[in-house]
């Protein structure tokens, strides 16, 4: 579900809202793909215990990556032309908002395998109490990080705009 438009501020808008990499799912779905195998193999060659293990253990898999995915689904990284948001949690929910006037510096860090899938983490430091806060799984780490800076100076440039209004005569009025 995409970041819901009316917690925006007024003039607010998003730039980019993300969800994990699909890189999220991989010990799930490897496990999945193991329990359907184990599920198949045991009906058509084990005895009916060894069938309704399987079975029990393709329900816990399926269980397992079924929340997997609705974690997944209620996870969101926001950039907006004014500020950060991440959000997680199904039941449970935490955040933090990040304005982008307090973002100091944001991080990227991909291993190897990272680069080639498109994957990897972003940390971003603030000038709030908890200092540097990790978004993991970010698709394209780069270019969202690129995204926030592009983002981090057109707001700083409308502000300037805003302060400006008024800046002109004045600037006009000395001599040169």
């Amino acid at each position: 579900m995409p970041f819901p438009p009316e917690l925006l501020n007024g003039g607010e808008q998003v730039v980019l809202d993300l969800r994990p990499h699909w890189w999220y799912f991989a010990r799930q779905g490897a496990a999945l793909v193991v329990a359907i195998l184990i599920a198949v193999i045991s009906l058509v060659f084990l005895p009916a215990p060894v069938m309704l293990a399987a079975a029990v253990l393709l329900a816990g898999t399926l269980i397992w990556f079924g929340w997997h995915y609705l974690q997944w689904t209620n996870t969101n990284f926001v950039v907006t032309t004014d500020r950060l948001i991440d959000r997680e949690g199904v039941f449970n929910r935490t955040g933090i908002e990040i304005p982008l006037e307090r973002v100091n510096t944001v991080l990227f860090h991909q291993t190897l395998f990272e680069r080639m899938i498109g994957s990897g983490d972003l940390v971003i430091e603030s000038a709030a109490e908890q200092g540097a806060q990790p978004v993991p799984n970010i698709r394209k780490p780069l270019q969202v990080q690129n995204e926030i800076y592009r983002q981090m100076e057109a707001n700083e440039n409308r502000k300037f705009d805003r302060f400006g209004a008024a800046g002109p005569s004045v600037q006009q009025s000395i001599p040169e």
